[in-house]
């Protein structure tokens, strides 16, 4: 069993293209030896936005604090408000991207398998996980 407190877990700056003002603390991963999620807090600062994507995998996502929009769909052109106890799920291949549109820092919880591509049975490593 691990219990820990976020505050005692390192936040990462997100320097991925497309991001500005996100960090990302990893509160549950492979090192901690789970073996199929990986569960990670991101905070993104007002006016700041997680890169517009999409991968083969899916995310569960919590919204902690904060008001701020998900962008989804197959081409990102669906646009919805969230805030404190929004729940998302993000279908895999689906765009997506987390805009904070608040004057608080916007927070939330993401969950995403440890591996992805394990189609041809070689699964990777999720990045971030």
């Amino acid at each position: 069993m691990i219990v820990r407190s976020q505050h005692d877990v390192p936040s990462q700056t997100m320097d991925l293209p497309g991001t500005r003002g996100v960090t990302m603390r990893l509160m549950v991963g492979r090192d901690d030896g789970a073996p199929n999620f990986a569960m990670r807090l991101f905070e993104v600062q007002p006016g700041g936005c997680t890169p517009l994507h999409k991968h083969n995998y899916e995310h569960e996502v919590m919204v902690v604090s904060g008001k701020g929009q998900v962008v989804g769909g197959t081409d990102g052109s669906t646009i919805r408000p969230v805030e404190a106890g929004t729940v998302v799920f993000m279908p895999a291949n689906e765009t997506h991207q987390f805009r904070n549109i608040g004057t608080q820092p916007l927070t939330f919880m993401c969950l995403v398998p440890i591996t992805f591509d394990c189609g041809n049975g070689a699964c990777q490593p999720t990045p971030g996980s």
